[in-house]
């Protein structure tokens, strides 16, 4: 109570000497005017902001909340979206990348089949080659000694007659060429 008093004291005295100073609004006779006109101010601004001006305001911060919460929703579906998107792409990917790797596998599959083919084609055709060769060699293993039978008799026979002036029988030289022949030919094989 003591603080109450002190300060009508001190507002009563701040009053006098303001008025003496030539503040009017601090002088007490027009105090209750002031009063009245204040409450009358502060009630007619009190009456069109919570009736005109605050309503707004909150509609306009409710159409702004829905707004947001809107875009929000929007933009969470669209976030749900670009995920299925995404997975989408991975799987296109994926399926891509198998194929790709079917592809390759049956490309080098059937390569690989050609390349047997081929190369059992080209073995057939090495062998077949090769046993003409060998035949062709057989036949001309066989034939070598009746044609070197045939140059030796040949070569004995014109040796001697130029070293002995003398015809000499084909037949006895070819006997002796062939006995030599037998023996030195189964030396080489075997027989």
């Amino acid at each position: 109570m003591g603080k109450f008093l002190f300060l009508s004291i001190f507002l009563a005295s701040a009053a006098n000497t303001a008025e003496k100073a030539g503040m009017p609004q601090l002088d007490t006779k027009f105090w209750f005017s002031q009063f009245f006109w204040l409450t009358i101010t502060f009630s007619i601004l009190f009456v069109l902001l919570s009736k005109f001006i605050l309503p707004r305001i909150s509609a306009n911060l409710e159409i702004r909340k829905s707004q947001i919460l809107e875009n929000i929703s929007a933009a969470e579906k669209k976030r749900e979206e670009s995920e299925l998107k995404i997975k989408e792409f991975e799987e296109i990917v994926e399926k891509s990348k198998n194929g790709a790797k079917n592809y390759l596998n049956q490309a080098k599959e059937k390569l690989t089949k050609n390349i047997n083919l081929k190369k059992k084609a080209l073995e057939r055709e090495l062998s077949e080659e090769i046993k003409k060769v060998e035949v062709e060699i057989q036949e001309l293993r066989n034939k070598a000694p009746e044609r070197i039978n045939k140059i030796a008799v040949e070569t004995s026979s014109d040796i001697l007659r130029q070293l002995i002036g003398i015809d000499v029988n084909s037949s006895s030289i070819s006997a002796i060429v062939d006995d030599l022949s037998k023996r030195k030919m189964s030396k080489y094989y075997g027989n």
